[in-house]
């Protein structure tokens, strides 16, 4: 028994150095913050989503990293999303309105779905200063429909 939990901790750390040391260190600090902030000890939060409490503790020393499965589990726990826990530096982290709204859209008619993607990018277009005309032939397009 000993053995395999020995072995898989080697996989596990075989796994994390196959990673930039920057993902590990935010990765570790992020999971940490987050299971502080929903006032977690770490044998809480390994109990929650069925790890042992070790292999948390390697997550949160930047030892070793989560295969898919567990990070599920510790967003869902921590009430976050996979890109919150995993990338918390993310450079343009979106909005929870924004967010909202496009779980709204995807529920939307194909067309009302196609009027909307053709409205953001005439929008975006003309903000970055490129306003071509197919943008607005899209977005008339689609009105037409």
């Amino acid at each position: 028994m000993m053995t395999m939990s020995i072995n898989q901790s080697e996989k596990d750390l075989d796994y994390a150095e196959t990673r930039p040391a920057g993902f590990i260190m935010k990765f570790s600090a992020q999971l940490t913050q987050l299971r502080k902030a929903a006032g977690l000890t770490q044998q809480e939060l390994a109990n929650s989503v069925a790890i042992h409490v070790n292999q948390l503790r390697r997550y949160e020393a930047g030892t070793a990293q989560p295969t898919l499965t567990p990070l599920i589990k510790l967003a869902s726990r921590l009430n976050v999303s996979l890109d919150e826990l995993v990338f918390a530096n993310a450079k343009y982290p979106p909005s929870q309105e924004l967010l909202a709204q496009f779980i709204a859209v995807k529920v939307l008619a194909p067309r009302d779905r196609r009027l909307v993607v053709a409205l953001l990018n005439a929008v975006i277009s003309h903000n970055q200063g490129n306003w071509p005309q197919h943008e607005t032939d899209d977005i008339a397009g689609v009105c037409e429909e």
